[in-house]
C-alpha cells in the first residue's frame, strides 16, 4: 500500500511540473520549438562587388549567430559568387568561341595581317 501511494504522489508532482513547465511557455507567447525559428534580419546584407575579386571574397566577414555564422548571410553571398562566377565562365566560351574560327588548322598561334 505504502508503495501505490508513493507511486501516486510521484505521479503527481510529475504532472504538476509538466503542467507548469507547459503553461510558462504559453504564458511567455513561445512554444515548445520557438528557439528554432528562421533568424530575423536585424543586420545588414553581406554583399559582394558586381565584379567581385579573390580580395573582395578574403574580405568577407559573416555576422556570428547563437550557432556559428548566420545561415541566411552565407547562403546570400555563395548564391550572388556562384551566379557571377557562371556569368563569367559564360563569357569566357563565348570569347574562346571567337577565336577559333580564327585559328590555322591546329596552329595555336595567331599571326598579325
Amino acid at each position: 500500500m505504502v508503495a501505490v501511494s508513493f507511486f501516486l504522489v510521484f505521479l503527481a508532482i510529475v504532472l504538476i511540473g509538466a503542467a507548469l513547465y507547459l503553461g510558462a511557455g504559453i504564458v511567455r507567447g513561445r512554444s515548445m520549438g520557438a528557439g528554432l525559428d528562421e533568424p530575423v534580419p536585424n543586420l545588414p546584407p553581406v554583399l559582394l562587388p558586381a565584379d567581385a575579386k579573390a580580395s573582395d571574397i578574403d574580405g568577407l566577414r559573416f555576422a556570428l549567430g547563437l550557432r556559428g555564422y548566420r545561415m541566411d548571410q552565407v547562403d546570400q553571398v555563395l548564391d550572388e559568387l556562384r551566379d557571377q562566377l557562371k556569368a563569367k565562365d559564360r563569357e569566357i566560351e563565348r570569347l574562346s568561341a571567337l577565336l577559333r574560327p580564327g585559328l590555322d588548322d591546329g596552329d595555336t598561334k595567331r599571326t598579325a595581317p
